[in-house]
């Protein structure tokens, strides 16, 4: 894929020529890139790879300045991985190339997604078998039905038709 651009020089006035969208496209993002976030995404997305091990236990939630705030599952792992910090700090530093981050800190997930995208399945809740009352259907003729109660009687019923 190729971009047009035009091309001014000084000598030759104004010139047009063809330059790979490949080649053009990085240089043109590190100029609208004044912050490293881009750098910080490739972090991200190379996360596990760079962890390791240890990546299950730490995914990334972001920075703020020079801190940066990775997640962990529960308190015990969050308090385990205090101890892994300096480790961690020297990893993404040395991937990074030089020292952008000076402190790590660790938060609950509590539900946020990190920011490598890569969410813990949880536990498929097991399906709860309800057991039919012997009774069930004794009371259609005394509720009316179109009230909310009768409603609700009815959908109760249908739940344990397949039964």
């Amino acid at each position: 894929m190729a971009r047009y651009f035009r091309h001014y020089s000084n000598k030759k006035g104004r010139t047009n020529r063809m330059v790979s969208v490949q080649r053009s496209l990085p240089t043109f993002l590190n100029k609208l890139d004044t912050t490293g976030g881009l750098t910080l995404v490739q972090l991200w997305n190379a996360w596990d790879e760079l962890m390791g091990e240890m990546a299950p236990i730490a995914r990334p939630l972001g920075h703020r300045g020079r801190k940066l705030i990775l997640a962990a599952e529960d308190p015990m792992v969050m308090q385990e991985a205090q101890f892994l910090a300096p480790m961690i700090l020297d990893t993404v530093n040395g991937y990074l190339g030089e020292e952008v981050f000076d402190k790590v800190t660790f938060e609950l997930l509590n539900g946020r997604v990190p920011l490598d995208g890569v969410i813990r399945p949880e536990a498929v809740e097991p399906p709860r078998k309800l057991k039919k009352p012997k009774d069930l259907g004794k009371l259609t003729q005394l509720l009316d039905t179109d009230t909310p109660l009768g409603r609700c009687y009815r959908a109760y019923m249908r739940m344990f038709e397949n039964e």
